[in-house]
């Protein structure tokens, strides 16, 4: 396997750990904890550079999608789940249903809950735009708050464009 780096994002909910090779990104991730993998290297994969320079935008207002390779590393439902979490668009919501029967399998709402629950991509595969078919938010690996507050921020940006 390729060697993995890491290389911390200050966001304005948190610390946000990056993972990955020196070809795509493996993980992003809140980390509950202060900034230690501060500040970019010389070493530093350009993937990762790229990762987080399209998270600053984001949390600036200036993207809605991410273009960086990135790894989806699950089983084959699972990625079926998050393949379908980014055909969400920005500052629209879905629901568990939403996904399957998005990936043709309308019974598999509970699986479709615990694959989103294993999300390794937080923000970029949005599982934060994943709420109660009620309406009201669901789990949320981050945080209910971080949840509320990403989608605000979207809403927030789409409103201003």
């Amino acid at each position: 396997m390729s060697e993995l780096y890491k290389l911390d994002y200050q966001s304005p909910i948190g610390v946000i750990e990056i993972s990955g090779t020196n070809k795509a990104i493996c993980s992003i991730m809140f980390a509950e904890r202060d900034m230690k993998l501060n500040g970019m290297q010389e070493r530093t994969p350009k993937v990762l550079v790229e990762c987080f320079n399209q998270l600053d935008e984001y949390f600036k207002g200036e993207r809605r999608e991410f273009t960086f390779p990135y790894i989806l590393d699950g089983t084959i439902f699972q990625k079926n789940v998050w393949n379908a979490l980014t055909g969400i668009l920005y500052a629209d919501t879905g629901s568990y249903k939403d996904i399957a029967v998005t990936i043709g399998n309308e019974k598999a709402i509970r699986a479709v809950g615990s694959a989103n629950g294993r999300n390794k991509l937080s923000i970029v595969v949005p599982c934060h735009r994943i709420i109660g078919s009620n309406g009201k938010l669901t789990g949320y690996a981050g945080g209910l708050w971080r949840k509320e507050w990403l989608l605000q921020h979207e809403r927030r940006f789409k409103l201003e464009t």
